[in-house]
């Protein structure tokens, strides 16, 4: 079992098995790889298209014959270094690529060899192969710049690349036809000297396969390698290669992936680079039938490391561009919600009736990082270029009946893209039977002068008269009543949370309502007699009277330190309050649920799946050890038929991501008892909390482990934000998600909560969510945490899933068992 370090993400282990003599292959000379005295060595890798040239009939009978004929024993002969048919050409492209350098004084001088990697078909037909290459320069430091240049010299202008002719440099008899050379330096941390390993594998994509980091899932990823997959689709496809977890060291300059559209790490080809645990889309696509994975590795702070699943699919598959004639319709980036491939064009021409007007809304929109020219990846709308990731909702509309739409990528770095909508439109009703914003945006006319932001510009909120239960900011904009003092800049100028506090001015409100003076502030005495003036200062104080906001060591003591448990930092004398802390660390830095998202394997290592016998999921629940599960009561009440009480009838899935795929670190568990609060009530849902134990233990790993417990007194702040789990329904009615999802919420403020919900909120109930609506735990969710990272990243679980009004409404927050409340209760019933 890999126990995690407090405060650490994941324990590396060297499997004993494991030998890097065998696995990988060292570097060829370690000794030549080191610098030289006064000077710094450059390494250069690069894509030189070579293109047999008609006056060596038997080079360009071969090549016509193998690349077009015989395609199955082309890809063979070419793909292997041991083969001489590989050997041979390669040959012939380091005499090619020596020659070209001797052109030049600068590369003459520094030039000390090429090999040549790979060879893969080129874009110019069956007659065409691109070679990658990689050459090395000695250069002084004071060169560099000039050796740049000199490079930079080879590339031909864009402006000039269709009139270039190419060059023939060998002798007729071995004459190759140059038609583009890229060369770009090397990553150095790709040429680090602490990289003793580096491997490169080769893998065809025809049949769907999967890709691991060395020792995954079982172990972490070794310590300085440079490891390589080459991927190739059959040709007149593409290679798709879609990550299902990433997890990496948090510091790109230590550990990190690159994928590149090319079979050498040609920076002019790289699609992506990520380290940490990205969230974004991770599915990528090569613009023609080979790809390139690589991984980097430091000395320190190895992490569990990937699992990739790698396809093909066919050129003719991708949907870009065409004729919409309809009056209304979508269209999207090819492959969306993938990254869109690199080298890709489409255009879309939109049509109306010629009395119509046309209008297009971006719904979704990455296209990279903005730039006044967007020169790289961007959508073109009648001229206007758009590009970044901040134009979500954007409307663009013409003032004709005839709109054309472009998309663009470049050969680097790639993003999700976009979804839109168009419509067409009546001139002077551009928005019938809605509200229409300055942005063109056009919104339920129910929402206008609510008090919420939905036209992302505020104009439905402005102009406004307040009603009886709005309240009128500084700024004239109208916000719910009951949203004032619940802590939270609703406003966003103050103005609601003005005159809430009962102290005068240079007075200390203290979390028992007292006023003390400012200046009694963190003096190092309880003035608050609840210990919350020295609370957030630097030192924590031993206090000679608890409380009920105050933390209580072991030997019966209390600390004024506000949230002290398992933050890293020992308060207690006797050091109890860092006890019991092996919980709650995910293995990286740093839910069904409405309106969420899919979450990544491994993102929720305490989340549990509860199935009934022949139905399936039906409730979620958390770990909190290896063998007992916290759920809901009110999952575990009979109804009719169904003996949800009878721990018989249930199961656990540990360790569960998709339902219905159980792989191999997923963990299946009978359950021995159920352990309901006595008194939950069926009808307000008070105490709806539930214990689960296990007919045995689990053996816990980077994809099942426990999320912590509170504290009593734990502090959960208002508009903290709070994260839901689970598979229920996406939207209220629906059916059960497959994918764990995942979403973000806030605590709301107790008083606000009651306001806002008719049935009866008790104290034993923490209240969550988004108030504009949208964002929820649903049915299914029910018995599953909601989560709070601590200060130091530590997980807490605040509450459990146990009731609301509807799923994802306005103004209806998801109401939680609150944990807090129940921690004594937790640890009598289960010794945790």
């Amino acid at each position: 079992m890999d126990l995690m370090d407090s405060g650490e993400k994941f324990k590396p282990r060297q499997d004993p098995d494991w030998d890097a003599a065998t696995l990988f292959l060292p570097a060829s000379d370690p000794e030549h790889l080191q610098k030289k005295p006064g000077q710094t060595r450059r390494m250069w890798v690069g894509a030189g298209l070579l293109l047999a040239a008609a006056a060596v009939a038997l080079i360009t009978g071969l090549l016509v014959w193998h690349f077009h004929l015989r395609r199955d024993v082309r890809v063979h002969k070419y793909e292997d270094p041991e083969n001489p048919k590989f050997t041979h050409l390669a040959s012939l492209v380091t005499k090619q690529l020596k020659l070209i350098y001797s052109k030049n004084s600068v590369l003459a001088k520094c030039f000390k060899g090429s090999t040549v990697q790979a060879f893969s078909e080129g874009d110019g037909g069956t007659d065409s192969v691109i070679a990658y290459y990689q050459s090395e320069f000695d250069v002084h430091v004071n060169q560099q710049e000039a050796l740049d240049e000199a490079i930079e010299s080879l590339h031909p202008a864009e402006s000039s690349r269709s009139k270039q002719q190419g060059r023939i440099l060998l002798k007729p008899a071995d004459a190759l036809n140059v038609h583009n050379v890229v060369s770009r330096a090397i990553d150095p941390r790709l040429n680090r000297e602490s990289l003793f390993v580096k491997k490169s594998f080769n893998l065809h994509v025809s049949q769907p396969g999967v890709v691991l980091s060395p020792g995954f899932p079982d172990s972490s990823y070794p310590p300085n390698v440079f490891l390589q997959w080459r991927l190739r689709a059959d040709p007149g496809h593409r290679v798709l290669l879609d990550f299902q977890t990433l997890i990496l060291e948090d510091d790109c300059n230590q550990d990190f992936i690159q994928i590149y559209d090319s079979l050498a790490p040609i920076g002019q080809r790289v699609l992506t680079e990520q380290c940490g645990f990205p969230h974004g889309s991770l599915s990528f696509i090569s613009s023609g039938n080979v790809l390139l994975l690589t991984l980097i590795t430091s000395e320190q702070k190895n992490f569990p490391g990937f699992r990739a699943n790698y396809s093909q699919i066919p050129l003719t598959q991708q949907k870009c561009g065409g004729a919409l004639t309809a009056d209304r319709g979508s269209f999207s980036s090819p492959f969306y919600p993938s990254n869109y491939p690199p080298k890709t064009t489409c255009e879309w021409t939109i049509e109306a009736p010629k009395e119509k007007f046309l209008k297009v809304q971006f719904n979704k929109f990455y296209l990279g990082k903005y730039s006044s020219q967007c020169q790289n990846d961007y959508v073109e709308v009648n001229g206007q270029r758009l590009c970044g990731s901040k134009l979500r909702n954007t409307v663009v509309t013409s003032r004709s009946n005839k709109m054309t739409i472009n998309f663009k990528s470049d050969s680097s770095f790639v993003d999700q893209g976009f979804t839109a909508e168009y419509e067409a439109f009546v001139p002077n009703n551009p928005c019938p039977g809605r509200f229409q914003c300055t942005s063109n945006l056009c919104i339920n006319q129910t929402l206008q002068c609510d008090g919420w932001n939905d036209c992302g510009d505020s104009s439905d909120e402005d102009n406004c008269q307040c009603v009886e239960a709005q309240m009128k900011c500084k700024n004239g904009r109208c916000k719910p009543k009951f949203w004032e003092c619940d802590g939270f800049d609703d406003c966003e100028d103050y103005t609601d949370e003005e005159n809430c506090v009962k102290c005068k001015p240079g007075e200390f409100h203290c979390r028992n309502n007292r006023c003390i003076p400012e200046n009694l502030k963190c003096n190092g005495e309880d003035d608050c007699t609840d210990g919350s003036d020295e609370s957030k200062c630097e030192k924590s104080l031993v206090l000679q009277k608890c409380s009920e906001f105050t933390f209580r060591c072991a030997n019966g003591r209390c600390i004024s330190k506000l949230n002290p448990q398992c933050d890293g930092e020992p308060d207690c004398e006797d050091g109890s309050d860092e006890d019991n802390c092996a919980c709650g660390t995910r293995p990286y830095h740093n839910s069904r649920i409405v309106g969420g998202q899919a979450s990544r394997e491994g993102e929720w290592p305490w989340q549990v799946s509860l199935h009934i016998r022949g139905t399936g999921h039906v409730c979620g629940a958390s770990v909190l050890s290896n063998r007992w599960l916290l759920t809901a009561a009110h999952c575990v009440q009979d109804s009719g038929p169904n003996k949800y009480s009878e721990a018989s009838h249930w199961e656990a899935l540990l360790g569960l991501h998709f339902q219905n795929q159980i792989s191999k670190w997923t963990m299946r568990r009978n359950v021995r008892r159920i352990v309901a609060h006595q008194d939950y009530n069926t009808f307000t849902y008070d105490n709806d909390v539930a214990l689960m134990e296990l007919d045995s233990n689990v053996t816990l790993n980077q994809n099942i482990w426990p999320i912590c417990l509170p504290s009593p007194t734990y502090d959960f702040p208002v508009g903290q934000e709070a994260w839901i789990t689970g598979w229920g329904a996406t939207r209220e009615g629906s059916i059960t998600a497959t994918i764990l999802q995942k979403a973000a919420v806030r605590i709301i403020n107790s008083t606000v909560c009651k306001g806002l919900l008719e049935d009866v909120v008790t104290d034993r109930m923490l209240c969550a969510g988004v108030l504009k609506g949208g964002v929820d735990a649903c049915q299914g969710d029910s018995g599953g945490p909601l989560s709070i990272t601590g200060s130091n990243g530590r997980v807490f679980q605040a509450g459990v899933v146990s009731w609301g009004d509807g799923c994802g409404r306005r103004n209806k927050p998801g109401v939680y068992a609150r944990v807090t409340k129940f921690r004594s209760w937790i640890k009598e019933n289960s010794g945790v």
